[in-house]
């Protein structure tokens, strides 16, 4: 058997390999939250539209300047590809197990490119804010250089917080903050192998708020009574 893994799902592994295993082996998802904002999303697609007119203008965004000498990547069409979703970018291991993440945006420092991430969030950043994204960052950087592409020591995350003000006409300013993160492609390289490890291998014991105290054949149960109702 081999697999297809995200920085969504690797997410998952890190929270918890048995909710990991259980879905990528016998497709028993988590519960899910009932509560989806959708802000972020209708944020994170008009922020794309914003960044994309300056690249069309071949301009930088005043949000980049502290970045010196740098430019947006500037092959539109590439660039859709690798923020699709369904495709991204990709890498595949000697085995055929995939890596692969759908990128918000690239940054170009003459020949090497920078990861660039937007996040919003509902409160003005905290100085951790930035940690839980890591693995995220290492995993793009690693698929830029597994592609053949030179890349920065470093990813970027924008934050879009708060908001700081709601204007005239209803206007909303958000903070924003832009924070550059040092990237490990061996760290992501070794988050992947571990988690194709721990598939290849019996279910794991360890369990979390989400599986424990039920067997497998609860589980799988549970979710298909979940899937019939819903």
């Amino acid at each position: 058997m081999v697999y297809t893994l995200s920085p969504a799902s690797l997410s998952v592994f890190m929270e918890c390999p048995r909710c990991f295993w259980l879905y990528q082996n016998e497709k028993v998802r988590r519960p899910q939250s009932t509560f989806n904002p959708s802000l972020p999303s209708g944020m994170d697609y008009f922020i794309k539209i914003y960044f994309d007119s300056y690249r069309k203008r071949g301009e930088t965004p005043p949000e980049l300047a502290s970045l010196k000498g740098v430019e947006l990547f500037d092959d539109a069409a590439l660039l859709k590809t690798w923020r699709d979703n369904s495709n991204g970018i990709r890498w595949e291991d000697k085995n055929g197990n995939t890596l692969m993440g759908a990128v918000d945006d690239i940054v170009r420092n003459e020949e090497k490119l920078i990861v660039l991430d937007y996040k919003t969030k509902g409160f003005k950043l905290k100085s951790d804010s930035h940690e839980r994204y890591q693995h995220q960052l290492d995993i793009y950087t690693f698929l830029l250089q597994q592609n053949h592409y030179e890349t920065e020591d470093f990813a970027c995350l924008l934050f879009y917080s708060g908001p700081k003000e709601v204007k005239e006409n209803g206007v909303v300013q958000f903070y924003t903050d832009l924070v550059k993160v040092e990237v490990s492609v061996d760290n992501a390289r070794k988050l992947f192998e571990d988690a194709i490890s721990v598939l290849e291998s019996k279910i794991p014991n360890t369990k979390c708020e989400h599986c424990k105290n039920s067997s497998l054949k609860k589980l799988k149960k549970d979710h298909k009574q979940g899937e019939n109702s819903s």
